[in-house]
């Protein structure tokens, strides 16, 4: 398999991924809203999980293609996207719901349009 290949199948990933957050988002209204119920606790529970595995694939294609495709992208806090990773993964039991929940909102639409700009610009790359 390609690099190419490779970095699309990552894509791929990604955007299902991200796609599962505003399922799990539904019924939150607040921040709050994901400590008052245990069912908002596993709400967070889960977006974190997506986020940790998004920041970290982001990490990898950003390795992968020294830099040049996110850079592409300058609509999306890149260096942001990575650090949310970073800052779950390291502090879990320290997660600002409030932070998540203004990702969800706010963030997390513009990420899948990003990415799938990415996967349609990559895929107009390859038939030329």
């Amino acid at each position: 398999m390609s690099r190419d290949a490779l970095i699309v199948e990552r894509l791929e990933d990604v955007l299902e991924a991200l796609e599962r957050i505003p399922r799990r988002f539904t019924g939150i209204s607040t921040p709050e809203d994901f400590y008052d119920t245990a069912e908002g606790q596993d709400r967070l529970d889960a977006i974190c999980m997506v986020l940790v595995g998004v920041g970290e694939a982001f990490k990898q294609v950003d390795r992968k293609t020294d830099g040049k495709l996110l850079a592409r992208y300058p609509g999306v806090d890149w260096t942001g996207v990575k650090g949310v990773r970073d800052v779950i993964a390291h502090g879990y039991f320290d997660v600002d719901a409030e932070q998540v929940f203004a990702i969800c909102r706010n963030d997390i639409p513009v990420l899948i349009e990003t990415v799938l700009a990415m996967l349609n610009d990559l895929a107009d790359d390859s038939e030329r």
